[in-house]
């Protein structure tokens, strides 16, 4: 049974009927207004059934290469036309003949797939290329900047460059640029990689991953020096350098990030009185770069601002961070500048950026540092965190390798593992406590030390701690919030049935409907969606499962109920100790799949930041914990599924607090 892709592929009949009549700048069921991207003009009818009528002339030549490894950089072309057209992405009528090009383009990749001579993959100049995400399985751009001398025969440097907010920066304009402009930098001897960050949320959440597909992607098409890859931003992208350097510090040799935003609460000018409920706020820590700043000792950082824009508070904001930690921030300011960079300011960053390049990323630096709140940021090179006493607190490991031991201090961690410079018999000192290494690793190649009642001692042999563990506990990549599930492989799981309360069932068709629009409209892509009758044992296998409806109406609901930390029945929805009424209030959570554990299941939620979150990316993130209780009378809006009536995080081994 094939995934229903929302409107990726209707037969060409639909595509001419739905396109004709673009779509308003609204969800249809919930009426909520759509922001990102804006409504574009109004094409003419003719125009714009010729259009969609060579779209669909098009997608079915594509499909004879379907199976092509090389498709995404044909299914990036026909995407961008066909969600112009969907989403009304028009803004001038000069963008039809964007739309056109884009199409002659994917032609004649058609073409030259077939004949067995993709050109571009080889190109030097602007190229623009796709892959497909794990995420949904779109087909996802990025452009390149590759000079025309580089050596193909010798590892190439890469910049990374994450670009600025754009509101009508969608598939169709973003790659059209990439395809014309070469960019803000065009460091000499090196590739230049524009990823696209699923448009415009702020590299955050399935814009992080994208970022980080884009980069695998280039490094198994490209030869790139792994010890040679800069990190570099402006304004959005300046943000996105910002928590991508702190968190992923180790997979950068320098980073450099330029105005921007680095945290939530200063950034948007919150006092205390208009701060949101403490869950969200503590959410935060997600995102707000100074909870990860000691990550940034680890590789050379310079931040840009412009003296007159006011986007320097985030420099700033990092500037205290590092003061906190005795360090002091590299800040190069361009004179006069507003939201923009100085020329000779801009000469110095590339040349400092050049120079760590040159020198290259240490792979196993002796002196490392870790600071986290999440386990989903659980890694610095050779040192992992693999369990936290209480999630959501500063936690951290500084760790020195010297000719005679290891030395860790850590904090709010319980398990480590290590997998450099621990030999059998050699010394590691944990928080002052002196332990001998085994004869042998415990952990596959590596080094797992563990906290028992605030004793560390070695872990026994492939233990509890590391990720192939049956122990439910919070771990790296299954430790919520909710809209974690939306950063990995999830499969959207509609009922099969009616539920046992019409309400529910209204709730649950608009907010599927508001998911659907939603994912394709603000995420670029494709969701995976199947009726819960049709899900296979493989889909569990592969996917965190999105489940919608109650155990009547969906009969994996059925199946996993039973094992969460949670009562749903005709007469209860119970959690934390509290009761509720199921006739008017719909849990949601995230959980390790009982039936798969290496996977979550999500009770009724999409990601949880909405509409009126887009007006700034500093507020995309995670607005739900783990878990929480949504009263149905209030109808979704543009910042709520539903009234929130309480909410709430799983402790370490995914109970709720309070039971």
């Amino acid at each position: 049974m094939a995934f229903r892709t929302s409107s990726f592929s209707l037969l060409t009949g639909i595509v001419l009927l739905a396109l004709a009549n673009h779509a308003a700048p609204t969800h249809a069921q919930t009426n909520i207004k759509r922001l990102l991207p804006p409504n574009g003009i109004d094409l003419p009818a003719e125009q714009r059934e010729q259009l969609a009528a060579r779209l669909a002339e098009i997608e079915t030549a594509a499909a004879s290469v379907a199976d092509n490894p090389l498709f995404a950089d044909v299914a990036i072309l026909t995407k961008a036309v066909k969600l112009a057209l969907e989403f009304n992405e028009f803004y001038n009528p000069q963008d039809v003949g964007k739309a056109n090009r884009l199409l002659d383009m994917a032609a004649e990749r058609i073409a030259r797939l077939k004949a067995s001579a993709p050109a571009w993959r080889d190109a030097s100049g602007l190229v623009v290329r796709g892959y497909t995400s794990r995420i949904d399985g779109s087909a996802q751009p990025y452009g390149l900047v590759i000079p025309e001398a580089l050596p193909r025969d010798k590892p190439a440097t890469l910049y990374v460059w994450l670009h600025g907010r754009g509101d009508k920066a969608t598939d169709l304009h973003f790659i059209t640029e990439r395809l014309t402009k070469a960019g803000q930098i065009t460091p000499e001897n090196a590739i230049v990689l524009h990823p696209f960050g699923r448009q415009c949320i702020g590299f955050k959440s399935a814009g992080e991953i994208d970022v980080l597909e884009a980069m695998n992607h280039v490094r198994s098409n490209y030869l790139i020096d792994p010890n040679r890859i800069v990190l570099m931003g402006f304004s959005m992208g300046g943000a996105g350098c910002w928590h991508l350097g702190a968190h992923y510090a180790d997979r950068f040799v320098a980073m450099s990030p330029g105005a921007g935003f680095a945290e939530t609460a200063e950034y948007n000018r919150l006092t205390r009185d208009k701060y949101p409920p403490t869950y969200e706020q503590t959410l935060w820590g997600l995102y707000d770069v100074p909870d990860y700043a000691r990550n940034l000792f680890n590789l050379p950082v310079v931040a840009y601002s412009g003296e007159e824009d006011k986007q320097i508070q985030a420099a700033r904001v990092m500037e205290r961070a590092f003061a906190s930690h005795d360090r002091e921030l590299t800040h190069l300011i361009g004179p006069g500048m507003g939201h923009k960079y100085h020329p000779d300011t801009l000469k110095e960053i590339l040349e400092r950026m050049s120079t760590a390049a040159a020198q290259g990323r240490d792979r196993t630096p002796r002196k490392v540092w870790l600071q986290t709140k999440t386990l989903r940021y659980n890694r610095m090179f050779w040192v992992e965190a693999l369990r936290l006493q209480q999630h959501w607190q500063d936690s951290r490991i500084d760790a020195q390798a010297d000719d005679d031991a290891v030395t860790l201090t850590t904090k709010n961690v319980t398990s480590v593992r290590l997998s450099a410079y621990v030999k059998p018999g050699s010394k590691v000192v944990v928080d002052g406590q002196t332990l001998t290494a085994p004869a042998a690793p415990n952990d596959r190649n590596a080094w797992t030390l563990v906290k028992d009642a605030d004793e560390w001692q070695w872990a026994k042999p492939r233990a509890a701690a590391n990720n192939a563990s049956p122990e439910l506990a919070k771990r790296h990549l299954l430790q919520g919030p909710i809209d974690d599930a939306f950063m990995g492989p999830f499969l959207v799981v509609t009922p099969q049935g009616s539920s046992r309360h019409a309400a529910l069932d209204k709730w649950v068709n608009m907010e599927v409907d508001h998911l659907r629009s939603r994912w394709q409209a603000l995420f670029r892509g494709q969701m995976r969606e199947k009726p819960a009758d049709q899900v296979t044992e493989e889909d569990v296998r592969r996917y965190h499962l999105i489940l919608w409806g109650d155990d009547q109406s969906n009969e994996w609901i059925a199946r996993v109920l039973p094992k969460l930390p949670i009562q749903w029945n005709a007469s209860q929805v119970a959690i934390a100790g509290k009761d509720y009424d199921p006739a008017s209030h719909v849990p949601t959570l995230i959980y390790p799949n009982p039936l798969n554990p290496r996977r979550y299941v999500v009770l009724n939620s999409g990601p949880t930041f909405r509409e009126a979150h887009d007006r700034t990316n500093s507020l995309q993130n995670p607005k739900l914990p783990d878990w929480a209780v949504l009263d149905m009378n209030q109808p979704p809006n543009d910042e709520f599924a539903g009234r929130v009536v309480e909410a709430g995080f799983f402790d370490e081994h995914w109970q709720p607090h309070g039971k």
